[in-house]
């Protein structure tokens, strides 16, 4: 589930979204379907193994570890169990809702560590691209990393600054560090960039991509320059920005005074998606073929 509700919600409500909000309790939440059919857990048995065979080389290694331990290869998870190792691990837990949602519910339930992941799965058609986050990519991509404490302990850091942002009327710039650090985030291990966002890990295509295309940028983490950045979301990134570690990403969230952040963003123009500054740190600068 990702904070972009904003950017691709045409208004405010949940009309035209793909999932059930007519049953849903008042936090937005609903159950798990008790079963799913064949072909449901038919097709996500292929997105895990596909996805799995990337991620060995490409991805961090706390995320293939804690992929491994939530022993989700055969079918759908049950989202309860699964949250029962999740909250003995670091207290987070997984609802299910019906698709995107506001802005506020979303900011509310991470920090509450509550995650919340579509319950139904795309179609065969979608195999590789969707608008709408499913079970997949929710689970998949993002359950994994709830598994390590410090990138834990930053989403609910994240969530707790939601507030904050609504009021500054600033939902879209920090929409773009979570787009950037959350979805789309790549990270120094040993030397070598691995990838980490659950959207490049639960697509086919721009897992390898991010880590090994010549032709998009791989600039080093700075907090305003990934928040006044544009990002595509019907394409791969033309830039990915890159961590030392998980622990940079928390401590430039809880040192940032993010009121007068947001007023003098606002203030700028935000720099073009593929753009490369002469104040950034950059890890490769890319020829933007892939564009």
């Amino acid at each position: 589930m990702s904070v972009i509700p904003t950017a691709l919600q045409k208004a405010p409500t949940a009309h035209g979204l793909r999932g059930d909000y007519e049953h849903m309790a008042a936090d937005w939440t609903v159950p798990q379907p008790e079963q799913y059919a064949p072909e449901d857990h038919a097709l996500w048995r292929r997105l895990y193994e596909r996805q799995t065979a990337l991620v060995r080389d490409y991805a961090a290694p706390m995320f293939v570890d804690s992929l491994r331990a939530m022993e989700c290869a055969d079918a759908i998870p049950n989202i309860a169990r699964l949250s029962e190792r999740l909250r003995r691990a670091t207290g987070w837990e997984v609802v299910c809702v019906p698709g995107l949602v506001p802005d506020d519910v979303f900011f509310a339930h991470l920090a509450e560590k509550r995650f919340p992941a579509s319950w139904w799965i795309r179609t065969p058609e979608e195999l590789d691209y969707l608008v709408e986050p499913d079970v997949f990519h929710d689970v998949f991509g993002h359950v994994p990393l709830l598994f390590d404490p410090v990138f834990a302990d930053y989403l609910q850091e994240y969530g707790k600054g939601g507030p904050k942002a609504i009021a500054h009327d600033a939902v879209l710039i920090l929409a773009r560090l979570y787009w950037y650090m959350v979805e789309f985030g790549l990270i120094v291990v040993d030397g070598n960039i691995k990838a980490y966002g659950a959207g490049m890990l639960s697509s086919f295509g721009e897992t390898k991509f991010s880590v090994d295309s010549p032709s998009p940028n791989r600039i080093g983490y700075a907090l305003e320059r990934v928040m006044r950045t544009r990002y595509w979301i019907d394409r791969f990134q033309s830039t990915y920005f890159v961590l030392e570690s998980f622990e940079q990403l928390m401590r430039s969230s809880i040192e940032t005074d993010f009121g007068p952040l947001y007023d003098a963003i606002k203030m700028s123009e935000p720099y073009a998606a593929d753009a490369v500054l002469p104040t950034d740190r950059v890890i490769h600068r890319g020829e933007q073929s892939g564009a």
